[in-house]
């Protein structure tokens, strides 16, 4: 099981935080594999060179361990499903979605030297990056660890106002970062407690791999297939405009789905398919700027499942000048 807890004969705090750090990419060669060319790898703004890496249900083959996206109807998004790293062949589109051909992800695969492979998904105001950070060994440790270290929240911070009423989280959650840091979501505030060795690690290593810089996680924690998240932004004013967010995910795959704006609802303006990741254990999965301000994302429920999953959503908060507040 992901969940096991480490005994006290296994390593230390210390040693496995030393163990599970990556060293910073180079900014030397990378290997484009669909070229075999040498080029220069920014995660933030990989390129796609080609139509061949259009994503298309019918044309995609899928490999095991690795992210899924699929590219389907709003009520029937689990009967298409397309590999996120294996393009064969030319791209088709169905004849109902040919307004929408530009607004469909598409992807490539990059290798640097420290063999970090990201793949590029994108489409109309769609950026993300999404990479296998953590092999399954270092993702099983920091599952253990998360579940023996992590504590969440209770009472009246476990609870969210929705249209005027107010809910129980359909999840357990928390937040850690840097002192005086917060974050207010529907109707709740949710302060920062003070950063834990594991998640300061885990911080370092995503900064080292992605040249960001974050000052704040919050955490999730599904216990099975019911706990879900709803359709939202995160765009909040207490976000650093255009930093991208990033998402690391433990434990249980889910299906993570996206959907343009402009397309939500019976009163959607425009037709853009939405778009169906499959976030696998030890993954990580950068939003960057201006998905959130255009697509809604969610984790919806999939009742037939019954690990338990960790998300840590990493974030750039602002930082309040104190001085000002106080002379005010």
């Amino acid at each position: 099981m992901l969940c096991n807890h480490m005994d006290n004969s296994e390593m230390s705090l210390d040693s496995f935080v030393k163990k599970t750090k990556r060293k910073i990419p180079l900014d030397g060669e990378c290997v484009q594999v669909s070229k075999n060319k040498k080029t220069k790898h920014d995660p933030s703004n990989v390129k796609v060179e080609s139509e061949d890496s259009k994503i298309s249900p019918s044309n995609a083959t899928v490999e095991s361990e690795d992210s899924i996206i699929s590219d389907g109807k709003a009520n029937d998004l689990e009967q298409t499903a397309v590999a996120i790293h294996s393009i064969d062949a030319s791209p088709r589109v169905d004849e109902d979605s040919q307004d929408d051909v530009d607004a469909q992800p598409k992807l490539l695969t990059v290798t640097t030297k420290s063999d970090l492979k990201w793949r590029k998904i994108s489409g109309e105001k769609l950026d993300c990056d999404y990479l296998r950070l953590y092999s399954r060994r270092e993702a099983d440790e920091l599952m253990s660890e998360c579940e023996r270290v992590i504590e969440y929240n209770s009472g009246h911070l476990a609870r969210v106002q929705i249209f005027g009423k107010w809910h129980d989280i359909p999840r357990k959650q928390v937040a850690h970062g840097d002192s005086g840091l917060s974050y207010s979501f529907s109707g709740n505030t949710v302060h920062a407690r003070p950063w834990l060795p594991l998640l300061a690690s885990i911080r370092d290593t995503i900064s080292s791999v992605t040249g960001k810089e974050f000052n704040f996680v919050l955490i999730n924690r599904y216990k099975d297939g019911c706990d879900h998240i709803g359709e939202h932004k995160d765009d909040e004013k207490d976000l650093v405009r255009g930093h991208p967010i990033a998402s690391l995910s433990l434990g249980q795959p889910r299906d993570f789905v996206f959907k343009h704006q402009d397309a939500r609802g019976k009163n959607a303006s425009r037709k853009i398919k939405p778009v169906q990741i499959e976030l696998q254990h030890g993954c990580l999965l950068m939003m960057n700027h201006p998905t959130n301000s255009f697509w809604y994302h969610s984790l919806p429920q999939r009742k037939k499942l019954t690990g338990v999953r960790i998300n840590m959503t990493f974030r750039k908060m602002v930082v309040q000048d104190r001085s000002k507040s106080k002379k005010k």
